[in-house]
């Protein structure tokens, strides 16, 4: 019998030695930490993503569309809404990554006071990990 359980024994210790270090995660965005601030002309998204396992680094895009908004709170010419994108590879640590990305809507002609910039259609992706997490709303 106790032949049989140091055979066992050896033979899972063996199976045990034998597998990788590190296993794939389960990448996801961690919503609570996802952050969106408006200052001016500028958008910035800061979040975290988990569940990373052994990856070096991760490649995240923000793209968001700028509007010119007038007094009134109304768009008024088509001319003056465009597409913003930023994007950048930030380090995994311990199955984690921290990014934070920023987009400045620059209008010709400007957008000038009593007008202010508003931007929606929101979205963040890591294509990296084809995951992909979009905000409504306007900021």
């Amino acid at each position: 019998m106790r032949r049989l359980v140091a055979v066992l024994f050896v033979t899972l210790l063996a199976f045990v030695a034998g597998m990788p270090a590190a296993m794939a995660g389960s990448p996801h965005f961690i919503d609570s930490a996802f952050t969106i601030n408006r200052d001016g002309n500028t958008l910035t998204v800061t979040g975290k993503e988990a569940g990373l396992g052994d990856e070096a680094q991760i490649h995240v895009v923000l793209e968001a569309t700028g509007l010119c908004i007038n007094g009134g709170g109304k768009h008024p010419k088509a001319v003056n809404k465009s597409s913003f994108t930023a994007q950048g590879d930030f380090p995994v640590q311990n199955g984690k990554a921290d990014f934070s990305l920023s987009v400045e809507a620059v209008f010709s002609p400007n957008c000038s006071p009593p007008m202010t910039v508003a931007f929606t259609d929101v979205k963040v992706t890591d294509t990296t990990n084809n995951l992909v997490r979009s905000f409504p709303g306007t900021f």
